[in-house]
Formats: C-alpha cells, sequence, structure tokens
C-alpha cells in the first residue's frame, strides 16, 4: 500500500473516533438536559419559558450549568488537540466534533423525550456569555457548514496543499462566527415573551452564514490559484 493510501486509512479511522466520540458526548449532553428539564420545567418544556423562582439554590444551579457548559467547551478542544497532528487539522477535528455533537444531541433528545417536535421548536442554545435561543433548525445548518469547512480542511491537508496565513478568511470566518452569535443573543432576550418567534432575525443569521461561505469562495479560489 501506498504512504497516500495509508494516510487516507488513518485519517479515515481518526475521523471515524472522532464522530463516535461526538455521538457519545452528544447522549451525556441529552442526558444532563433531561435531568435539568425535569428540575426545572416538571410541567413541560416550551417557549416561551415560563420563568421559575430565583432561589438560592437555583441560582447555584444556573451557575453550575455556566461552568459545565464552559467544561464541554474546554473537552471539544482537548479531544481536537490530541486527534490532529497540526493546527489545521485541530482546527478541522473541532469542527468535526461541535458540529456532530450538537446534531446528535437533538438525534439524542428526540429518541429520549420525543423532542423536538419540529426543526423550527425554539430551545435554549447556550448560556455564556449571555442566554442564546432560537429554532433548532439554525444550530443545525450551523453545524452542516462546519462539516463541509471541515471535510475542506482535512483535503487540503492530506493533498499536502495548505493555504499559509488566510488572514481575510481568517477574518471572514470570525465575523461570521460573531454575527451568529450576535442572531442567538439578540433572540435569547424574548424567550419569555409571548411573541418570542418573532424575534428571531433570519436575515442577521444567515448574513452570518453567508459571510462564511463568501469566506471559504475566497478560500478556494485562493487555493486554485496557487495550484495552477
Amino acid at each position: 500500500m501506498s504512504v497516500s493510501g495509508k494516510s487516507l486509512k488513518a485519517i479515515i479511522r481518526r475521523c471515524a473516533l472522532v464522530v463516535l466520540l461526538a455521538i457519545a458526548f452528544g447522549y451525556i449532553e441529552a442526558a444532563v438536559v433531561v435531568y435539568l428539564r425535569q428540575i426545572f420545567h416538571p410541567e413541560g418544556f416550551s417557549f416561551p419559558l415560563i420563568s421559575f423562582p430565583l432561589t438560592a439554590q437555583s441560582r447555584s444551579m444556573v451557575l453550575v450549568e455556566v461552568g459545565r457548559e464552559a467544561a464541554t467547551i474546554i473537552l471539544i478542544i482537548c479531544a481536537a488537540i490530541l486527534s490532529g497532528h497540526n493546527r489545521k487539522q485541530r482546527i478541522a477535528y473541532f469542527l468535526i466534533i461541535f458540529a456532530i455533537w450538537d446534531i446528535f444531541y437533538y438525534v439524542w433528545l428526540k429518541i429520549l423525550l420525543g423532542w423536538p417536535g419540529s426543526i423550527m421548536d425554539w430551545d435554549v442554545l447556550f448560556l455564556i456569555p449571555l442566554p442564546w435561543a432560537g429554532p433548532v433548525l439554525a444550530p443545525a445548518l450551523v453545524s452542516l457548514m462546519m462539516l463541509v469547512f471541515a471535510g475542506m480542511i482535512l483535503y487540503r491537508d492530506f493533498c499536502e496543499r495548505p493555504i499559509n496565513k488566510p488572514i481575510w478568511e481568517t477574518l471572514g470566518y470570525s465575523v461570521s462566527g460573531l454575527i451568529v452569535i450576535t442572531s442567538f443573543c439578540l433572540a435569547g432576550k424574548y424567550m419569555q415573551s409571548a411573541d418570542y418567534a418573532e424575534h428571531f432575525s433570519w436575515p442577521i443569521f444567515l448574513a452570518g452564514l453567508l459571510t462564511a461561505c463568501v469566506a471559504s469562495a475566497r478560500w478556494i479560489c485562493k487555493k486554485r490559484e496557487k495550484d495552477s
């Protein structure tokens, strides 16, 4: 078997292990949410959210949940660092783990709770630095785009045709992430409002995704120019 053949098999094996880890991690996340919903929403989880009394115990549990979310990101970062052999691979594996974890989080919730009823059901997505909220479809789209980007990175790395210092593309991805997070945080302010669904700005969210697509297109064009 050629060296490239062995390298491809190694990448496929590593990707399979990373995906398995992310699926299992998604189950852990879903299991925690099952317990949280029993504690904070015993009568059922739905939007608009029903506020619960802010006792000392509930405040403490919210802080614990924020800490758990931070620990989750740290674990994903560490898993990506251990999986990749260079910076580009580590970025790709981070995107894969995060995306698969997020997608299977909802798959497992559907199996365990029969929720979400549809991809347009709203969810509390994150709590750092502010509460994030939005329809399930939105983070699913982000996850799918992350998988596409990860595939692009691994393919270029395998072909040994990297682009060094993609400054404008990196800036584009950073701006894209900030725009998407802003759309979630803005919606998070209205989780308890009866008209909550009107407060998710699809134009802002899609602008964030479009910015990432433009950065990717620029990246691909630059690669082709260098390869030609």
